[in-house]
């Protein structure tokens, strides 16, 4: 099994050993709910560069030495989050950072750190600052959480001296027109707050390297009414770095056509044992899932498993219709089941073709937050809440409890029938991420943060949970609605967004957060 985990989690080789993978990981249950095991392991690239003043080393014997440890420390406290780290020695003079320029753009970083070890000329910054166009974080973390300052002497000063040139350099870097991603400021050991800052930037690192490198499947079209799904692939693609695929549906649909009945039978087992398949309750249009249609849903994960592999992606927006009694309309309206097993593994599938909601639902993931596909159902003004939820897909792995699928007899507003997602997300903290567009094109993040709470949901195969909005859910959603964004939105638990406007200032693009910080 550790072995099968670990090719696994380095891509699988075969599909066999991807299917039999995903089947023992889907058939445990975990105490805290199911768990999809992803695809690819989280990964980010971290350089490290420290920054001190020649003249020091001839004055203060010692001095350096101690200069490496420091950075030895903070190395060691990044790689513990996961993340690779490049080390770029330290720097204290100017030509040390034209020198070691052309390293760092050929390391391909996803964030740079400078450890600000002791006070360091501006000069031994600034080329960094104009040249590089990744996040730069400075890291003052001093050895001492304060002076001892009876016995004081310079050489201590200097050793704790990680803030001193720290507006130094956010002043230089706003004048050569890149400003700082953040400051981290804190004691280099027993410091919770600093290693919850660093805790962060790797792991924005790790939204900021996939989203340099996927791909991005969009397949099929806008459904025609809905004005604000359209998006143009190039400006995507410049906005966040990934490539956009632009696939067939004929492509999953030849897969589909292929007589696999083991890897159905196999989908089919991992289906039964990830899901509950209540009796219906009260909307005439679900009934208990059906034989035919949990084989087809099973037959339609098969393919759009295969069809994700051949096609190398890590994600997928999509809508097709197809003429009625075909295959393809049978296929393209059943793929619900197969993309929420897949978004949970870490592969983000958007339907309704909102590619734009598919990059959010990436962000979220890459965040280890979840991600949903999610928009505003009625609101309970009773509970002052409103059901946040859609018709799929959806990330499995914030589920409050076993999941549960329906078979219907239409999928409401769309063409096809067949079985459907049912579950509440776990109760508690969540945020919601929508990415709209400006009259200039331009992307825009709108963020919210709230409660998800325990309450009834509708049983009609449908995702739902009450969402609890400050100050109250009729400000709230009168001032989302205003800020402009897309219908969509993905939703994650835990409050992030703090990290989401990082993650939007990182890439340029424009970000407000409608609920009040505290």
């Amino acid at each position: 099994m550790q072995a099968e985990t670990m090719q696994m989690r380095a891509g699988a080789k075969t599909l066999t050993m991807g299917l039999l993978m995903v089947s023992a990981v889907l058939g445990a249950w975990a105490a805290e709910g199911p768990r999809v095991e992803r695809r690819k392991p989280l990964t980010a690239r971290v350089g490290i560069v420290g920054v001190g003043h020649h003249t020091y080393w001839k004055q203060f014997d010692g001095l350096l030495d101690v200069m490496h440890q420091k950075m030895g420390q903070l190395d060691a406290k990044v790689k513990s989050n996961g993340v690779e780290t490049v080390s770029f020695g330290l720097l204290d003079k100017a030509q040390d950072a034209y020198d070691v320029l052309p390293k760092i753009k050929a390391a391909d970083v996803d964030v740079l750190f400078i450890d600000m070890v002791t006070y360091a000329t501006s000069s031994t910054f600034g080329v960094l600052a104009r040249e590089l166009n990744v996040p730069i974080v400075l890291v003052a973390l001093q050895p001492l959480k304060a002076m001892p300052y009876a016995q004081a002497k310079t050489y201590t000063q200097l050793c704790n001296d990680d803030f001193c040139s720290v507006p130094e350099f956010t002043g230089v870097a706003i004048r050569m027109g890149h400003p700082v991603a953040d400051v981290i400021l804190g004691v280099l050991e027993g410091d919770p707050a600093a290693d919850a800052g660093v805790a962060q930037w790797c792991q924005i690192a790790k939204v900021l390297h996939d989203l340099r490198r996927a791909r991005i499947g969009l397949m099929g079209h806008v459904l025609e009414s809905m004005y604000d799904m359209h998006v143009d692939p190039t400006a995507v693609t410049a906005a966040f770095g990934c490539h956009v695929a632009l696939c067939e549906p004929d492509e999953i649909l030849s897969f589909y056509q292929q007589e696999d009945p083991a890897a159905v039978e196999a989908k089919k087992k991992v289906i039964l044992g990830f899901f509950d398949t209540p009796d219906p309750v009260s909307d005439p249009l679900t009934t208990k899932l059906t034989d035919h249609d949990l084989e087809i849903a099973a037959k339609a994960a098969v393919a759009l498993d295969k069809f994700t592999v051949a096609r190398n992606l890590d994600g997928l927006a999509y809508y097709y219709e197809a003429l009625p009694d075909t295959p393809m309309r049978e296929l393209v309206t059943n793929l619900i089941v197969g993309n929420s097993l897949l978004t949970g593994a870490g592969f983000p599938m958007c339907g309704e073709f909102d590619l734009k909601n598919c990059v959010a639902m990436m962000i979220m993931d890459r965040l280890d937050i979840g991600g949903s596909f999610a928009e505003f159902h009625p609101v309970d003004f009773e509970r002052d809440s409103v059901l946040v939820g859609h018709d799929g897909p959806h990330h499995l792995n914030i589920a409050s409890r076993k999941p549960a699928l329906r078979s219907l007899k239409t999928y409401h507003g769309k063409p096809g029938k067949g079985a459907g997602v049912e579950f509440n997300i776990k109760e508690g903290p969540i945020t919601m991420l929508s990415i709209g567009v400006k009259a200039d094109g331009k992307f825009k993040f709108v963020i919210a943060e709230g409660e998800s709470m325990a309450g009834p949901i509708p049983p009609t195969g449908n995702t739902n949970t009450h969402g609890k909005f400050k100050p109250d859910v009729r400000t709230f959603l009168k001032r989302w609605a205003m800020e402009g964004p897309t219908h969509h939105f993905a939703l994650g638990v835990g409050h992030h967004a703090e990290e989401l406007v990082k993650i939007a200032k990182a890439l340029g693009i424009e970000a407000v957060v409608v609920t009040p910080q505290e």
